[in-house]
């Protein structure tokens, strides 16, 4: 796989919370001279973006970012504005604790109905795979399937730890086959992009990509 096509599954990511419009700028700016996938961005810059870039790129951005434990109508409004502001992809976070509570059902229908809110825009379901049983990781692929979220995403890049090669072939076992894997967090080499991407990776959220392939080291996520 050449530069080009690895870079064409970046979300190209910047979500520091004291992230400036200067460097959102440069995210933007590489993500266009790169041709990534997107450009993952806070919430508070996706209208500026597009008023300034407009359809030189794709705006993802996050809701329930990064703890999940906001309740449904919040991520709801969240996403309405989002996508009227001129964001194409929403990466949403799942309550984890209705998960050890045991309530898949209740995880599920929160993911169906964000994503008749997305309607025709990508949603991306970040399962936050840190905190979670070998069982419950299973039980969440099982949910985003049924709930018919376009993606499964393994991190925040904000928890305990980030995506392993381990949890994306566990996906890849577990998810409906309409169903495609995001991997994000602690992606720091090219060497990674290339093995997460060979073991059924479709995206992968990083902040490291474009500077890997000018020969700086990862910065993480």
């Amino acid at each position: 796989m050449n530069q080009k096509e690895i870079l064409s599954h970046i979300d190209h990511t910047l979500l520091k919370p004291f992230a400036t419009w200067e460097e959102i700028k440069i995210l933007c700016e590489e993500a266009i001279a790169n041709q990534t996938a997107s450009v993952c961005v806070p919430p508070s810059y996706i209208k500026r973006i597009h008023d300034t870039y407009g359809d030189k790129l794709t705006i993802c951005t996050v809701v329930g970012f990064p703890l999940g434990y906001s309740v449904t109508e919040a991520k709801v409004k969240e996403i309405e504005k989002a996508l009227n502001s001129g964001c194409k992809e929403i990466d949403m976070v799942i309550n984890i604790g209705d998960v050890k509570n045991g309530d898949f059902n209740k995880v599920e229908e929160e993911i169906r109905t964000l994503k008749n809110a997305c309607g025709s825009h990508v949603l991306k379901v970040i399962i936050e795979t840190c905190y979670l049983t070998q069982e419950e990781k299973v039980a969440l692929c099982k949910a985003v399937t049924l709930a018919g979220a376009d993606y499964i995403k393994t991190s925040t890049g904000f928890g305990t730890g980030g995506a392993t090669l381990e949890d994306v072939k566990l996906m890849k076992e577990n998810v409906g086959s309409q169903v495609k894997i995001k991997a994000a967090g602690g992606v720091k080499t090219i060497e990674d992009l290339e093995a997460f991407l060979s073991a059924g990776a479709s995206r992968i959220g990083t902040s490291s990509a474009v500077n890997l392939f000018k020969g700086e080291a990862g910065k993480g996520y």
